[in-house]
C-alpha cells in the first residue's frame, strides 16, 4: 500500500512506493532472462520522479521485452513489431503532460522499426527510449539480430552470420539524440542511477542496456559484464573525470590524434593529466561518438552517460505551433473545415 503524506494545503496525498508500480499480471520471462533486472530498477526509480501513475505510458513494439506494459502497474500500450516509437509520438504530441517510455530490443527497433526509431529520435521527441540488447530474436527462438556479431552462428545463420551489426550508439549520435546512455543487466546499482538519469531529461533519451538472453544467446556480454572481470574491461563515464579504470585503478583512455588508445599511468611518463576528461555536455558529440565506438577486447567497454544536452523538445515546439494558431486565427471548427471549399454531394443515382 502506499504511504500517507500531508500536502502543504493540509490535504492527504499518497506517496508512491516500488509496489504501486508493480502490476498484477504473472512476470512471463524465461527464469534467469536479464529482462527482469531492467524491470526491477524501472520500477524502483518510478516513485522517486514524483510523477503520478495515471501520467506515466509504457509502449512497446514486439518482442520479450515488448511485455514490459504489462508488468508496468501504469498506462501502456502494447504495439506492432518496431511501430513503438510512432505511437509514443503520438501519444507525446497529444498530451504533453505525460511522461512517455518506449520498451524495445535490437531487433524490434533496429530491424523493422529503424526508420520510425531514427525520426522519434532526430526530432527530440520528449520520450524515454530503453532497447534491451541481447544480440539475438529470442522471442522467436534464435535468429541472428542487427546487433549480433560477424560470424554468429543461429537457427537462421547456420554458417554464420555476413551481416555486418549495427552499434546502437552510433545511430543515436547520427539521429542527434540528446541523452545517450548505456548500463548493464548485471550491475543493478550502475543501471538503477542511468535510468533515473534517463527518467529526467527533457528530449529524446536514449539507454542501451547489455541484457544476457540466457536460452538463445547466453553469456554475449559475460567477457566483459562478469563481476570477477568488470572492473578490468568496462569504464565508468563520470562527467568531468578523467577516464580511469581497472581493479588497481592503473589504466586509462587518452587521445592519439582522434583515436583513443589504452596506457597505464605511471609508465612512459603517462600522469593523469594525460587522459581524456569526460564531457557529456559537449555542444556535438564528436568525442562521445569516439566512445561509443570503442569495443573490447581493444578497449574497455564505456558504460554510462555519454551525451547529455539540452534544446527544445519537438511537443513543446508543436504545442507553441498550435497555440500560436489558435491566438491568430481562434479556435478550429471541424464541421465548418470539412464543408469549406469545393464541395459536392452524392446523389442515389450517383
Amino acid at each position: 500500500m502506499s504511504e500517507q503524506t500531508l500536502t502543504t494545503n493540509g490535504k492527504i496525498a499518497a506517496t508512491l512506493t516500488r509496489k504501486d508500480f508493480v502490476s498484477d499480471q504473472d512476470v512471463r520471462w524465461c527464469p534467469g532472462c536479464g529482462d527482469y533486472s531492467i524491470l526491477a530498477q524501472v520500477q524502483k526509480v518510478m516513485p522517486d520522479l514524483g510523477i503520478p501513475k495515471e501520467k506515466i505510458v509504457f509502449v512497446s513494439g514486439i518482442g520479450c521485452s515488448s511485455r514490459f506494459p504489462y508488468y508496468m502497474n501504469t498506462y501502456g500500450f502494447h504495439g506492432i513489431h518496431g511501430r513503438a516509437p510512432t505511437l509514443a509520438t503520438g501519444i507525446k504530441t497529444a498530451n504533453p503532460e505525460l511522461s512517455v517510455w518506449v520498451i524495445t530490443g535490437d531487433g524490434d527497433a533496429l530491424s523493422i522499426g529503424g526508420n520510425h526509431f531514427i525520426h522519434a529520435i532526430r526530432r527530440n521527441l520528449d520520450i524515454k527510449i530503453i532497447l534491451f540488447n541481447n544480440r539475438i530474436y529470442g522471442l522467436t527462438k534464435g535468429q541472428y539480430s542487427p546487433t549480433s556479431e560477424f560470424g554468429k552462428k543461429t537457427k537462421s545463420s547456420p554458417m554464420g552470420a555476413i551481416d555486418y551489426p549495427i552499434n546502437p550508439l552510433s545511430l543515436v549520435f547520427a539521429s542527434e539524440a540528446t541523452f545517450v546512455a548505456r548500463s548493464i543487466d548485471t550491475d543493478p546499482k550502475h543501471l538503477s542511477s542511468v535510468v533515473e538519469r534517463l527518467a529526467r531529461h527533457k528530449g529524446s533519451a536514449f539507454l542501451e542496456v547489455y541484457q544476457n538472453c540466457n536460452i538463445f544467446n547466453d553469456g554475449s556480454h559475460k567477457h566483459f559484464s562478469e563481476r570477477e572481470v568488470r572492473d578490468d574491461r568496462t569504464v565508468n563515464l563520470e562527467q568531468g573525470k578523467p577516464l580511469i579504470f581497472g581493479k588497481d585503478r592503473n589504466k586509462g583512455i587518452r587521445l592519439y590524434g582522434v583515436k583513443p588508445e589504452v596506457v597505464t599511468i605511471g609508465e612512459n611518463g603517462v600522469t593523469v593529466d594525460d587522459l581524456l576528461v569526460h564531457d557529456e555536455t559537449a555542444p556535438e558529440p564528436n568525442l562521445a561518438y569516439i566512445l561509443g565506438r570503442m569495443q573490447y577486447p581493444e578497449f574497455p567497454v564505456p558504460i554510462g552517460v555519454f551525451r547529455a544536452v539540452h534544446k527544445p523538445t519537438y511537443d513543446a515546439l508543436l504545442d507553441e505551433q498550435v497555440s500560436a494558431a489558435v491566438t491568430a486565427k481562434g479556435a478550429g471548427n471541424l464541421e465548418k473545415l470539412l464543408n469549406s471549399g469545393e464541395t459536392w454531394v452524392i446523389g442515389p443515382d450517383g
